[in-house]
């Protein structure tokens, strides 16, 4: 283990020293918790108690937790105990980022220990049991026994073998049309016999694969786009081995910046429609902010999505900005390589931030009820992890500590000094309503980090959903405030529904930006940059 690895092992067990510790120096909380849980478990006895589980826990809807008595109470003896335990520490007197580590801890205990993550506390799975004679129980354990051989040991979120990329997923037509040591560039074919003359530049996250980009027909971001008349280039990060373990954020701006001149070029263009989300839109950001400090007007729009910048300014979106920094670092407790972080290591850390729905809802699927796991384009995606170069995890990890990419802040981009104020384009900023990565009022503050025009955009769904949030989605409303706002709570005080996606909100943004409309290319790439292979690539196959 590296002593980076090492450091970070010992995090939550400071924490945990520091929750005994302050409980020590006020016995009396912990006195007082536990007799008013007593209190209120008595009163589960006796059919007296209204404690309920909290809006959007489905771990308790079948009907028999509450109308059978024994289940009842043991369901709201579990949530009393567990509330308890969380209100408990809440009072303790820690600094906030120690309160949120053993808050974190606290709940993963109190999940794990649901009644309904075991046979005989779970009603769905006793009646199954007694269906099927128990053939869910094996079915169950065959899951288990492939999980630890081949999953890590967690319960698997997705039947892989439905997804193939290229085949099934990911099938948008398009070629390769440059390629580095660090991506591939990919340009698709237009759809339209016209298309806008300033193309569009999409910058995906390093630590995932690009294709959320381009799921499957009537779902994906690209075939959106080059039906509403664009020309879209798109970065497929490679998969980078121990070797590239130096490979930095500076590395990847190099990258963008080497790519996004090939994309010009291509186009005949002299900027590009720039969109990035998560930590592609951090890398975004600070590519656009070298731009601007180097004289170079290759941004034309720039489209954020689910992305926090600002992290001193969001410090009251504590738990989201908590997860963003702790995500990293726990990543490292699953990890014993040197060079690289192992995409399977994050994915560990990103389901113990949230284990309800990242690991036992799956534990309960799979091994008590004896299902196959879903067959779900997005969790196919979520599973086909990517590495991070250990220079760019120690670079992501230095940049929240020290407040994020924000006005004001001390940031150095391949050297030169930079200031995200100086990036004046026009913006579309996207926040997600249910989004626990990165909390929507941590993506507003971009409004005010960057200069120029800012529009917000507030979608009702989470992280992954408010990206992927294509028209064919009855389900799907966002908000918007064309009207002055310079706080979270006044874009909702003035904010207008509006039902259905945003992308074609979006693309009437783009349409008014996009420059006159042209003919469009015969076939992608150039003469000085010939087609490499078709889409989707080469280096969104590697594995981990």
């Amino acid at each position: 283990m590296t002593n980076n690895a090492m450091e970070s092992s010992t995090v939550l067990a400071k924490a945990m020293g520091e929750l005994v510790t302050a409980s020590l120096k006020r016995p009396d909380r912990l006195f007082l918790a536990y007799s008013e849980a007593l209190s209120a478990t008595v009163a589960t006895m006796t059919g007296a108690s209204e404690v309920r589980p909290e809006k959007g826990d489905k771990r308790f809807n079948d009907p028999v937790w509450s109308s059978n008595p024994g289940y009842k109470a043991l369901m709201q003896t579990y949530l009393i105990w567990s509330k308890g335990m969380n209100d408990w520490v809440e009072t303790l007197d820690m600094d906030g980022r120690n309160k949120l580590r053993a808050k974190l801890v606290t709940s993963i205990l109190t999940d794990g220990a649901a009644p309904t993550n075991m046979l005989v506390g779970n009603p769905s799975a006793m009646s199954k049991t007694l269906e099927t004679g128990g053939k869910n129980l094996v079915s169950g354990a065959k899951h288990m026994i492939d999980d630890i051989l081949h999953n890590g040991g967690l319960p698997s979120s997705v039947d892989k073998s439905k997804f193939r990329v290229g085949k099934n997923i990911a099938v948008s037509e398009g070629d390769v049309i440059y390629r580095d040591e660090i991506l591939e560039l990919i340009q698709y074919i237009p759809k339209t016999d016209k298309v806008f003359a300033t193309p569009i530049f999409i910058i995906p996250p390093q630590i995932n694969k690009f294709y959320a980009w381009d799921l499957a027909p009537n779902r994906s971001t690209v075939e959106f786009l080059v039906q509403h008349g664009h020309t879209v280039f798109l970065v497929s990060w490679r998969n980078p081995g121990k070797e590239h373990a130096d490979w930095g954020m500076d590395h990847y701006i190099a990258g963008l910046d080497r790519a996004s001149e090939v994309a010009c070029e291509i186009s005949k263009s002299k900027e590009l429609n720039i969109v990035g989300a998560c930590s592609g839109g951090i890398t975004a950001s600070l590519l656009m902010a070298y731009w601007a400090a180097t004289g170079v007007k290759r941004a034309n729009t720039f489209t954020l999505l689910v992305a926090i910048l600002d992290v001193e300014g969001a410090k009251d979106t504590a738990m989201g900005l908590f997860a963003n920094i702790e995500t990293l670092e726990l990543a490292r407790m699953f990890s014993r390589t040197q060079g690289v972080l192992p995409g399977s290591a994050l994915q560990k850390a990103f389901a113990w931030l949230r284990p309800n729905d990242l690991i036992w809802a799956y534990w309960v699927n799979n091994y008590l009820l004896g299902n196959e796991p879903p067959a779900f384009d997005i969790l196919f995606w979520n599973s086909d992890t990517t590495n991070l170069p250990a220079a760019l995890h120690s670079d992501m990890i230095s940049l929240m500590e020290k407040g994020g990419a924000r006005r004001g802040a001390d940031l150095r981009v391949l050297g030169v000094p930079v200031r995200l104020e100086e990036v004046t384009c026009d913006k579309f900023l996207v926040g997600g309503t249910t989004d626990h990565i990165t909390p929507w009022q941590g993506c507003y503050q971009s409004v005010s980090t960057f200069g120029g025009k800012n529009d917000f955009v507030l979608s009702e769904a989470g992280h992954v959903q408010s990206i992927i949030n294509p028209p064919s989605n009855p389900k799907a409303r966002f908000m918007v405030n064309t009207g002055a706002h310079a706080t979270p709570d006044e874009f909702l005080a003035g904010a207008e529904i509006r039902q259905g996606s945003w992308w074609p909100y979006w693309a009437e943004w783009l349409k008014e930006r996009s420059g006159a409309e042209i003919a469009a290319p015969k076939k992608p790439g150039a003469t000085k940059y010939p087609p490499l292979c078709a889409a989707p690539g080469t280096y969104v196959l590697e594995g981990e």
